[in-house]
C-alpha cells in the first residue's frame, strides 16, 4: 500500500483515523482554523516569515551529528537530528511559531496550550512573548511536580500555568482542560496544541509545521536504512517522517512501554480524533505510565495510527529502565544529554543494533528530539 503525508482525505482522515468529534460548541472553531491554515499554507509571504523565523529566531536548521562513538560501537552509522539544538531546546518551537503566526493572522489575541514534559508549554510561551500575545498553559499536577525547570521557564517569559488535579494528573488530563477553557475563549484564543492529535486540522497542520524537521534531515542524508524517532502524540515523529515515507527507508516510531497505544491499543476517539489509545475493559481510557512526561499519553495521533495500519511505519516499545540507560550511554559517549522523551528512540537502537532489526552497517537517521536539562533533577531524585 501506498502511503504520502499529504493533505487527509474527507473530514479529515487518514484512511479510518482522524475526523474531527468535538462538541457542537468547538465546530465553528475548528473550521474557522482550518480554513485560516489553508489560506496561511498556500500563501508565499506566510511560508517567507515562517522561514524568517525558523532562521533568525529558532536557528534553523538544526544540524545532523554523526555519533561517532556509539557508530563503532554497534557497527552502524548513527545520524542524530538535533532538534535539541533549535530554540527552547526542541523540536516544539517549529510546530508553535506556525500556530502564533496562524493565530495573528486570525485577529487572536491569546494562546491556550496544553503541555506534559513543559517543552511545548515553553515553546508557546516563548512566542507569544515574541509575538505580543497572551499565554496560558495547562499543565498536569504531576507534571509539574517532576517538572519545576520548565514550569519555572514558563512564567519567566510570562505565561500563565494553570495546575490540572483531575484524573492522573499528567497530558491527558492538561489537554482536556485546555480544550475545556478553549469552548469559553474562542473569540480571543487560539488552542496552540502541540502534538499531531485532536480534531481536524491539528493532525495535519501540526504535522506540516514539523515537516520542517524531515525535510532538513533528507537534505542531510538522502537515503538512510531506517529513521527512527519516539512517539507520544508523534509530533517529532510525523515530521521526521514526512521527509522520508516516500523513500525505501523503513520508518521506526518508539513508544514508551507503558503507553504503548500503537503495541497495546484499540481504536476509539480522545481528544477530537478517532486513533488508537489504551482503553480498560469497559472500553474506557486506560492511564498511561511512562518515566517521560511527554510520552505520559495514552493515545497517539491518527496519522501515526494510519501508517500502522498500512504497514508503512513500524511501531515498538523500550522500558523506562532502558531510557535512563540510553540517556546515560549517549552522554558517556557523545556528550550529549537528551530528554527522557528522545532517548526512547536511542535505547530503541541501542537495543536493535547487531540484530536483524537493525543489523550491522545500516545507516540509522534518529531525530532527537529534544536535550535533557529539564530531567536532570528527575533522574537525580531516581523513581518514585
Amino acid at each position: 500500500m501506498t502511503v504520502v503525508m499529504d493533505r487527509p482525505g474527507v473530514g479529515g482522515r487518514f484512511g479510518e483515523f482522524g475526523g474531527r468529534y468535538v462538541p457542537e460548541s468547538l465546530i465553528p472553531a475548528c473550521a474557522a482554523v482550518e480554513e485560516a491554515f489553508r489560506a496561511a499554507w498556500a500563501d508565499p509571504e506566510f511560508h517567507r516569515e515562517l522561514d524568517g523565523y525558523r532562521t533568525t529566531y529558532a536557528g534553523r536548521p538544526t544540524p545532523l551529528t554523526p555519533a561517532r562513538n556509539l557508530s563503532a560501537e554497534l557497527g552502524i552509522t548513527l545520524l542524530l537530528k538535533r532538534e535539541d539544538l533549535a530554540h527552547t531546546g526542541s523540536h516544539k518551537i517549529n510546530n508553535v511559531l506556525g500556530q502564533a503566526l496562524l493565530a495573528r493572522r486570525m485577529g487572536r489575541s491569546r494562546l491556550i496550550a496544553e503541555t506534559g514534559a513543559g517543552q511545548h508549554g515553553v515553546a508557546t510561551a516563548t512566542a507569544a512573548a515574541l509575538f505580543g500575545l497572551r499565554a496560558t498553559v495547562f499543565m498536569g499536577e504531576r507534571d509539574i511536580e517532576r517538572q519545576r525547570l520548565n514550569v519555572f521557564r514558563m512564567s519567566m517569559l510570562g505565561a500563565e500555568v494553570v495546575p490540572v488535579t483531575s484524573g492522573s494528573r499528567t497530558l491527558k488530563d492538561a489537554t482536556n482542560e485546555a480544550m475545556r477553557h478553549w469552548v469559553a475563549a474562542v473569540d480571543d484564543a487560539h488552542f496552540c496544541l502541540g502534538s499531531v492529535a485532536g480534531p481536524h486540522p491539528y493532525p495535519w497542520m501540526v504535522r506540516e509545521f514539523q515537516r520542517v524537521i524531515g525535510d532538513e534531515a533528507r537534505g542531510q542524508c538522502p537515503d538512510p536504512d531506517v529513521v527512527v524517532a519516539c512517539v507520544g502524540g508523534g509530533s517529532n515523529a510525523a515530521g521526521t517522517f514526512a521527509g522520508f515515507v516516500d523513500t525505501p527507508a523503513r520508518l521506526v516510531g518508539v513508544e514508551a512501554a507503558g503507553g504503548a497505544a500503537m503495541s497495546s491499543g484499540e481504536p476509539g476517539v480522545l481528544h477530537g480524533s478517532r486513533s488508537l489509545l489504551l482503553q480498560d475493559e469497559h472500553g474506557q481510557v486506560a492511564e498511561a505510565q511512562s518515566i517521560a512526561a511527554g510520552l505520559d499519553y495514552p493515545g497517539v495521533g491518527p496519522e501515526h495510527a494510519h501508517l500502522g495500519a498500512s504497514g508503512r511505519a513500524r511501531y515498538v516499545t523500550v522500558t523506562d529502565e532502558e531510557v535512563v540507560r540510553a540517556v546515560r550511554r549517549l552522554a558517556e559517549r557523545e556528550g550529549i544529554i537528551c530528554a527522557l522523551e528522545s532517548a526512547h528512540a536511542v535505547a530503541w537502537v541501542l537495543r536493535a543494533a547487531g540484530t536483524p532489526e537493525l543489523p550491522t552497517g545500516s545507516t540509522v537517521l534518529l531525530t532527537l528530539s529534544g536535550r535533557g536539562d529539564k530531567d536532570v533533577s528527575q533522574l537525580m531524585e531516581g523513581p518514585r
